[in-house]
């Protein structure tokens, strides 16, 4: 165990998973390096998509870019660091560096459930007023909402970080965790006011969670009723279909964290190793997962796709024909 005080804890230690055999470094450290490629290939590729193909340039897709640039920098501030741990033992961090991280981690956090939230209200108004819907939603409303969401919840969670800064770090540098977050770097504070720094911390990140996904409940409730009234069943199919990609990724986002959540207010513990484990399952999956959906469930992306595909056969066969 190393032991500082405030005075000289220039450095923080990232144990990672503690029970994890050396042997098994190299096959994590790939299986995580293929997830950042994943993350880093899959949502650089709905980027670009949807930015060169100007049928795309729509309310619905705008969102997905900033969900994809969200996923984008969530996995770059969080995998690096645990891939260099493990391939090159690196597991020294700066006292600045996560803090830096710690305040990106949880920022990041943040705004992914705001984007679900306006993600749920696009659909919502699509589908409950639509007549209203190309009033309300506009290229110009979605960016202002989104960007507003990134600048005030950046701002916000400096209070979050500044509070912690506060406290003495006089306890062990060792954290552990895969990364920096905020309940793992104020754990190894010292003095009367630990306890409070996190309760405002957990204050903060259940008005970030929480609020979202009230509304992103309605929002979907409202969509199902508004579904199941339609006397058509072709096209309750085609209205349910608009929102399915939605829907599928706030429960990729949500769900899991619920379910960690409501297995410790019963007093179900997982072992140290199988929550740090479901933690990085929840906070990555979704972002390695979410351009597959965007592709494969998003009717006019998997036909601008389709229409690629066809185009380059197409010219690969002429460039044949013509030798």
């Amino acid at each position: 165990m190393i032991n500082t005080n405030i005075t000289s804890v220039k450095d923080f230690i990232i144990l990672g998973l503690p029970g994890l055999e050396p042997t098994y470094y190299g096959p994590v450290s790939s299986l995580l390096f293929f997830t950042y490629f994943v993350i880093f290939v899959g949502n650089l590729f709905i980027l670009v998509v949807v930015g060169s193909e100007s049928s795309l340039h729509k309310p619905t897709y705008l969102i997905f870019c900033h969900l994809a640039i969200n996923d984008f920098l969530f996995g770059t501030v969080t995998l690096p660091k645990i891939i260099s741990r493990y391939w090159w033992n690196d597991m020294i961090t700066s006292f600045g560096a996560c803090f830096t991280q710690m305040y990106f981690v949880h920022s990041l956090g943040a705004i992914h459930s705001l984007i679900l939230m306006i993600m749920a209200f696009d659909r919502f108004i699509a589908i409950c007023i639509p007549l209203r819907y190309p009033v309300l939603i506009t290229n110009n409303t979605i960016s202002i909402a989104c960007g507003l969401s990134w600048i005030g919840t950046f701002l916000r969670m400096m209070a979050v970080i500044f509070h912690a800064l506060t406290l003495p770090y006089c306890d062990s540098n060792i954290i552990v965790q895969c990364y920096c977050d905020h309940i793992s770097i104020t754990n190894l504070a010292c003095g009367d006011d630990v306890k409070f720094v996190q309760a405002v911390a957990v204050g903060f990140a259940m008005f970030s969670l929480l609020l979202p996904l009230a509304f992103i409940i309605f929002s979907y409730f409202s969509i199902i009723i508004v579904v199941l009234k339609m006397s058509n069943l072709d096209g309750r199919y085609k209205t349910l279909s608009t929102c399915t990609p939605q829907i599928f990724i706030t429960c990729l986002y949500y769900l899991p964290r619920c379910f960690v959540y409501l297995a410790h207010a019963i007093g179900f513990s997982f072992s140290l190793d199988v929550r740090i484990v479901l933690i990085l399952l929840y906070s990555l999956f979704p972002a390695a997962v979410n351009p597959i959906i965007y592709c494969f469930k998003t009717k006019d992306i998997k036909d601008t796709l389709v229409k690629r595909l066809k185009k380059t056969q197409i010219g690969i066969n002429v460039k044949i024909s013509y030798k």
